[in-house]
């Protein structure tokens, strides 16, 4: 059991924080987090529209943003109504909190929320269960 610890190169710039995805956390296959080369990366994280924005990359941002003339662009409304949706987890939301508290703080609030109060591991996103211990999220 690890005790979990979120580096920020593992937040996506959809405001995502991979560390707590099922690809991020699985054994076979595990996927570095959307910032990291492809090498490893899953198919929908190369071809991330978002990820791949020509603004992000034009204006040398590092999360969508505010400053970005098209936010939220559709995109990654339709990828947050998703996520609200299913997964009770708001990508904007993520965004505005480091946008308004800093990373820092960000990731303090992350660590807290998606960490098994049973062992100590991480609470997947898409599963609700501590990767761990297979403890469902309260």
């Amino acid at each position: 059991m690890d005790t979990i610890q979120i580096k920020p190169e593992l937040i996506a710039p959809c405001g995502m924080d991979c560390s707590i995805c099922r690809a991020y956390l699985r054994e076979k296959n595990k996927c570095p987090g959307c910032r990291a080369k492809n090498v490893d990366k899953s198919k929908h994280c190369i071809t991330c529209a978002i990820n791949n924005c020509p603004e992000l990359k034009k204006r040398k941002m590092r999360f969508c943003s505010s400053k970005c003339d098209d936010f939220p662009c559709d995109k990654l409304d339709n990828l947050d109504k998703r996520y609200k949706t299913k997964y009770s987890m708001s990508m904007i939301e993520n965004l505005d909190n480091i946008r308004t508290s800093g990373i820092k703080k960000f990731i303090i609030n992350e660590e807290k929320r998606w960490t098994c109060s049973k062992c100590g591991g991480t609470i997947c996103v898409h599963s609700g269960c501590c990767s761990d211990c297979g403890k469902i999220r309260e």
